[in-house]
């Protein structure tokens, strides 16, 4: 999982400016909520100045709304987030009680900031304010830990970091350091990917038999040198395979031992986007891209066209280079639209490849539990950190890059949303696993997986889903033992980077499996 600075973005959509989209119309003016101008409840489904009112107070405690006047499900999502975290019953409805908190609770916390940047301290402690305390309120409260989002470090905050720290087995001082602030980000999924191998968190010589996040990093670099590894941070006879194989094709002693030269040699060539070189996702509509993307360039505009691309059948390799098969996609493309036919992707070629990847904003109609699998198999090929993979938190209530959060729950929350097959949402694997054990949300456990299903992954073993170390996905095939999945914030099996992707699976291995029926 790379760790990314999200601060601007995260401006922005407080803002109301959404990425990739044309500009929103202005929100109505803002209306106390207590005035005798707003209802006794403000419900879904209303547009005013009363909810513009009420998506900035929303916002003032972390919620990070677009501030559009208008009470959508973003919005209905905050407001139940919010009274479950201020012990309000929650129901959705914003009435007397909820609108007396959201002021006594304050209202104006600052924009937050990545804690992983210069701009926060190296510790964050008690007595601490700004906007860094605002992120680490924000991430306490996806952790479970009912914080106020204001950005002052009290007493309240202090004892929820403590807390986070004793459950992840950290020392619990209270002090907000750099393994608190990795273990915040590092959530559900397999062992964090944002190690350096050459840093001093690494050993000189990464050799057979170790495990952990930095045996994560080096399986994600050699799946982005062509290998097709399970990145489970641990270091066993396919790990070494593997390094031997990309030793000699790279004349090195093939002695399976990952020292400096093999690892100066994993990280050669590699850009920001991940282990296959190809440079990270740029907004195709952002400042940073040229008002015409042509043939011949090579940039982080590319890697996003091909990504969008994909996703209207292109079937490209993701690689950020802009050579003929891009263009002739591109022009395949345009001729589909109705467009000018001429290779070149400028404003209305980029509106147009936006214009159909943008997840509606609420469930079609029909289509239930038997269209899961239909759904989810059409986003294999996102790329992590794209537009694409990036909407899915909407279906959460999250805003954030796909770069800077484990995204695997939110994927299937999303999938969940678009066919109305359960009214659940939920980040974390652990609380799919929890509501189908007890059988809410029109979720069970089932010994009998088909297609559709979802599956929940411990890889922590004991099948508590408790330890931090989670992950989950969609059954595609099954035979036998043995069965295919599609999941989001995965490795990409054919190397490449991180996305929504197909994967092998087996319940005869040392993590526990956990299958969820939706009915």
């Amino acid at each position: 999982m790379r760790i990314g600075t999200f601060a601007a973005t995260a401006a922005m959509l407080s803002a109301g400016i959404v990425l990739g989209a044309h500009p929103a119309a202005a929100a109505p003016v803002a209306i106390r909520l207590t005035s005798a101008s707003c209802p006794a409840e403000i419900v879904q489904g209303q547009t005013s100045g009363c909810v513009t009112e009420l998506q900035n107070l929303l916002n003032a405690h972390g919620a990070g709304l677009v501030v559009d006047g208008q009470f959508g499900s973003s919005t209905l999502y905050a407001v139940r987030e919010y009274q479950a975290a201020t012990a309000i019953a929650v129901d959705g409805r914003v009435g007397p009680a909820t609108k007396s908190k959201l002021y006594a609770t304050g209202g104006s916390a600052p924009a937050p900031v990545n804690l992983q940047s210069s701009s926060c301290p190296a510790n964050i402690a008690q007595g601490a304010k700004g906007g860094c305390v605002t992120e680490l309120q924000r991430l306490l409260i996806h952790h479970g830990y009912a914080v106020d989002v204001d950005g002052d470090f009290g007493a309240g905050t202090l004892s929820a970091v403590r807390g986070f720290q004793s459950s992840h087995g950290l020392t619990a001082d209270g002090q907000v350091g750099t393994d608190t602030k990795r273990a915040l980000y590092d959530t559900d999924e397999s062992p964090s990917t944002s190690l350096d191998l050459r840093s001093a968190s690494c050993p000189e010589n990464i050799v057979e038999g170790q495990s952990g996040g930095c045996v994560a990093t080096l399986q994600a670099l050699l799946n982005g040198k062509g290998q097709s590894l399970d990145i489970d941070a641990s270091f066993g006879p396919q790990t070494l395979a593997a390094v031997k194989a990309f030793q000699s094709a790279s004349g090195l002693t093939a002695d399976g031992a990952v020292g400096p030269n093999t690892k100066t040699a994993l990280y050669a060539n590699i850009g920001g986007g991940g282990g296959n070189g190809a440079p990270a996702p740029v907004n195709l509509n952002s400042a940073s891209c040229p008002s015409e993307i042509v043939q011949g360039q090579r940039s982080g505009c590319v890697t996003e066209l091909q990504s969008l691309l994909s996703h209207h059948g292109a079937d490209l390799a993701v690689d950020g280079d802009f050579g003929l098969l891009t263009d002739s996609a591109v022009r395949d493309f345009q001729a589909e639209k109705g467009l000018s036919v001429d290779g070149h992707v400028g404003p209305n070629t980029k509106a147009a490849l936006y214009g159909e990847v943008t997840p509606p904003s609420s469930p079609p109609p029909g289509g239930g539990y038997a269209k899961i699998l239909d759904v989810a198999a059409a986003e294999v090929g996102t790329v992590e950190g794209s537009a694409r993979a990036n909407s899915y938190g909407s279906a959460v209530g999250l805003s954030l890059s796909t770069s800077n959060y484990a995204w695997c729950a939110s994927f299937v929350s999303w999938v969940a949303k678009q066919t109305g097959a359960s009214s659940y949402r939920n980040s974390y694997v652990s609380g799919w696993v929890k509501q189908a054990r007890a059988g809410n949300y029109h979720l069970s456990v089932t010994t009998s997986p088909q297609p559709g299903d979802i599956v929940a992954f411990d890889w922590d073993g004991g099948s508590d889903f408790t330890g931090g170390n989670e992950h989950i996905g969609i059954v595609r095939t099954l035979s036998g033992s043995s069965f295919t999945t599609v999941e989001g914030n995965t490795g990409n099996p054919n190397g490449g980077s991180d996305g929504v992707h197909v994967k092998s699976r087996t319940t005869n291995s040392t993590y526990d499996v956990v299958f969820i029926r939706v009915r």
